[in-house]
């Protein structure tokens, strides 16, 4: 009899032949990447709130306070808006947000009632703001987002920090009087982030640029993080001006990340410098070129994650005695 040169192997009382095997692994692995795949579920809808201030860093001047508060949808969401604005692919992945913020800006002088005219002049900037989000099949996400709002006494600056002040104990600001006046405020701004390496270790680098009568500039840098889950998770929202974050996170388990990086920004006009547009008020000289510094860590817990960032700002005018320094603390939750 002539051998077949490879051994049968028995199966239930039935002789196969071993020759199939490899075809039958290699679909049963195909079957399971795709029960696996069709399991996946996409990137849940989070809800953030983002407090930036300076107390943390032991002060209370220039850029004292930020806080905003946004809503991602769930990825897949927003397609018809990212493929008009954005011109996204059919097979890119999409999302769109909401979000409502107010900043505040000092002197370093709070307890002067007369004009400070080599100081950062008082300002409040109260927004809303819409943004569109697409990852494309490369994995670089584009962001889109449009804020709209008003600068001056509108913006409820004074009241704002004056309640948080008092209930505090801290200096009362005397000289809101001498803030910015009533103006419109829009702000359109684009960011490219590009992201490289692996679920542990992750490079992204960015660049992009705003225009408005608020700030008018254009920016680059890079993050580079380490932690888990890296894929399924994007670095914490801040207030802008800032890195670009999405804010994305997964809809539950754990994960963490410690990071830092580097932005530049070209800053041809800024509100909150150079005064009102249209009307004469207080301003000073700004710096055409500011950098930073960002260094933070975050933790997820089932679907709650808080992160912190400390960023360090090199001089934003020519009378500003040094760079400023200011936290951020990012609560989201998923759903």
């Amino acid at each position: 009899m002539k051998k077949s040169g490879h051994t049968p192997v028995r199966y239930g009382g039935h002789i196969r032949d071993m020759k199939w095997t490899p075809s039958i692994v290699a679909a049963a692995a195909a079957a399971a990447a795709f029960l696996g795949a069709a399991r996946a579920e996409p990137a849940p809808p989070v809800y953030s709130i983002v407090v930036e201030n300076d107390v943390f860093d032991g002060s209370d001047q220039r850029y004292t306070s930020g806080i905003k508060h946004q809503w991602l949808s769930a990825e897949g969401k927003g397609a018809r808006l990212a493929r008009l604005l954005l011109f996204a692919d059919d097979d890119a992945v999409t999302r769109f947000g909401a979000g409502a913020g107010q900043s505040l800006f000092t002197p370093d002088t709070l307890g002067a009632t007369a004009p400070l005219p080599d100081q950062h002049p008082y300002a409040g900037w109260l927004y809303l703001e819409a943004q569109s989000v697409v990852t494309r099949r490369r994995g670089a996400t584009d962001i889109l987002k449009v804020a709209a709002g008003v600068v001056g006494p509108a913006a409820l600056g004074e009241e704002t920090q004056r309640t948080v002040h008092r209930a505090l104990n801290f200096i009362d600001p005397a000289g809101w009087d001498n803030q910015l006046r009533n103006e419109p405020g829009l702000l359109v701004s684009f960011d490219r982030v590009w992201r490289f390496g692996g679920p542990k270790v992750e490079v992204m680098p960015y660049a992009g640029a705003s225009l408005g009568n608020v700030l008018t500039e254009a920016r680059g840098g890079a993050i580079v993080r380490i932690g888990s889950n890296l894929g399924a998770t994007g670095l914490p929202a801040r207030v802008s001006p800032a890195r670009p974050s999405a804010g994305a996170q997964r809809r539950d388990g754990f994960a963490w990340q410690v990071y830092g990086g580097a932005t530049g920004r070209a800053v041809a006009q800024n509100i909150f410098l150079d005064g009102n547009t249209f009307r004469d008020s207080l301003s000073v000289d700004k710096e055409p070129v500011v950098a930073e510094v960002e260094a933070g860590a975050s933790l997820q817990a089932g679907r709650i994650a808080l992160g912190y960032a400390h960023v360090w700002r090199t001089r934003e005018f020519e009378t500003e005695t040094g760079g400023h320094a200011f936290g951020a603390v990012t609560l989201s939750a998923a759903f």
